[in-house]
């Protein structure tokens, strides 16, 4: 057999034949055994920043496409943000047309490179899969990586192209190339709209370059779907800091019929305990951005200094945390702990983040919460008063509420803290934007369309919710694409 997507036209049929007859067969037993993923061992792994997951082979991807039974009425496809057909593309793949695979996946979601590797599907589609009943998914997210990956390595002769129609200077301005603004500026684009990206960084892709490690999503991934976002016709202004350099009104006022705020919440938010500004404690935010944009892993070829302690605590529960502590680990640290105030089971960082963080040494201290830091004489962080937690009720997040044990104070010796308990919106643009509402937490308020308080203006994604997934944010993009669309044809400036 030869490469999937490349079968010699003659025995298609067979092979179509004989997957119907592999389907009946799935209808009498279920196929449970999932199909695992290769990822570098610990050992190996601990000491660089390459990618740990190393996708599905041909046959693997087949094998696990096999598994799908292909219902009449795919809940898997609830699970899913951005809508994606997923017994289409999932078919595809098991049928060796990858071509079609691709084009499937990439008529909702422009990023499924990304997606395929930062996603909770265990909470999303997979979660809805009739399998996961029985404890075995199909490991979509998977599927979906191994498609992007293909496409990344055969070049499709027909991408999509912008809409022929409706090009006669309809500009839309998108403020943040994070995923809800490069989807949105994808999907404008395909409608036939003139797409400028606006972005404070030197690079684009927001989070996906800043906040995540290498090691979980390669940069060379989130450049590659941005090119393809470029060829869609979008162009990218990056150094430009908008609600500083230019105001949402001066959009508005020069040339752009509407606007698109993706700007995410990326202030970090701090634990307010006394030595939280000693040298050595970092928020994830600098951290990670100096590990993964700024490359200080790679210093002094980057001339990005960070610090690498020997005893490191990150503090917190999340897929931030876990992020935060892998990179200490491969930076050299002798021990990092991951400190919760919370047990396991209540930890909102991925089952697969955790394990990967386990099985390179990470240890993790439950019902821990620090109270207070202390300094050395040099004004550096040396230690780490912490105090031991119980659980009480559940709160309104419907977790149990942790509550401090009497007596329990003790220090820890820490040389490196990183907190990691969460972002919050940066006010420069929407306190800098007259009219436009926020909530008491900085977050834009929108309706289910993204619209905010301003006409012409739309908002999505993090700045909106506060922090979230990858995914969520470019469901959020998506439906504000189409309402924009809509409000120019329909009810804007261009349909008077």
């Amino acid at each position: 057999m030869t490469a999937l997507g490349r079968r010699h036209p003659k025995s298609r049929e067979s092979i179509r034949i004989s997957k119907r007859d592999k389907m009946s067969d799935n209808k009498k037993k279920l196929n449970l055994n999932r199909v695992s993923m290769p990822k570098q061992s610990p050992e190996e792994r601990r000491h660089n920043f390459s990618e740990v997951a190393l996708g599905y082979a041909e046959d693997q991807a087949a094998e696990e496409a096999d598994r799908c039974i292909q219902c009449k009425n795919p809940r898997c496809m609830e699970g899913c943000p951005v809508g994606i057909d997923i017994p289409a593309f999932i078919r595809a793949v098991r049928d060796g047309e990858m071509e079609d695979a691709v084009r499937i996946i990439k008529a909702k979601n422009s990023l499924p490179g990304i997606c395929g590797r930062v996603c909770p599907q265990e909470v999303q589609c997979e979660s809805r899969c009739v399998l996961e009943k029985k404890g075995a998914p199909i490991a979509i997210g998977r599927l979906e990586r191994f498609v992007a990956d293909w496409e990344s390595k055969n070049a499709l002769p027909d991408r999509p192209r912008r809409s022929a129609e409706f090009q006669a200077g309809k500009r839309v301005a998108v403020v943040g190339a994070g995923p809800a603004g490069i989807t949105a500026a994808a999907d404008l684009a395909r409608m036939g709209h003139q797409v400028t990206v606006f972005e404070a960084l030197h690079d684009a892709g927001g989070v996906l370059i800043y906040g995540i490690p290498e090691f979980r999503l390669p940069k060379a991934i989130v450049r590659s779907e941005v090119e393809y976002v470029k060829s869609l016709g979008v162009t990218f202004e990056l150094d430009s800091v908008v609600g500083r350099l230019v105001q949402v009104d001066e959009l508005l006022k020069n040339g752009f019929d509407a606007v698109f705020l993706g700007i995410g919440a990326g202030a970090p938010r701090f634990l307010g305990v006394p030595g939280e500004n000693l040298n050595g404690v970092y928020s994830a935010n600098e951290y990670l951005t100096r590990v993964n944009l700024m490359k200080a892993y790679r210093f002094p070829e980057y001339d990005t200094p960070i610090r690498q302690g020997k005893r490191v605590a990150v503090v917190g529960g999340g897929n931030v945390a876990m992020d935060a502590a892998r990179c200490a680990v491969r930076l050299g640290a002798e021990e990092v702990h991951v400190v919760y105030r919370r047990s396991e089971a209540e930890m909102p960082a991925r089952l697969e983040e955790i394990e990967n963080a386990k099985e390179e040494g990470v240890i993790f201290d439950f019902l821990t919460n620090p109270t207070r830091f202390v300094a050395d004489d040099r004004g550096r962080v040396a230690g780490m008063e912490v105090v031991r937690m119980v659980l009480g009720e559940p709160d309104e997040s419907g977790r149990r509420r942790p509550v401090v044990e009497k007596g329990s104070e003790r220090i820890v010796d820490v040389d490196t803290v990183i907190i990691a308990v969460g972002t919050t919106p940066n006010p420069l643009l929407p306190g800098n934007t007259p009219g436009l509402e926020t909530t008491r937490w900085g977050t834009i308020v929108v309706n289910d369309s993204g619209r905010t308080s301003r006409e012409g203006v739309w908002a999505g994604g993090d700045i909106t919710t506060g922090g979230a997934t990858v995914i969520s944010a470019m469901g959020a993009g998506k439906r504000s694409a189409e309402d924009i669309d809509r409000w120019l044809r329909e009810d804007g400036p261009w349909s008077r």
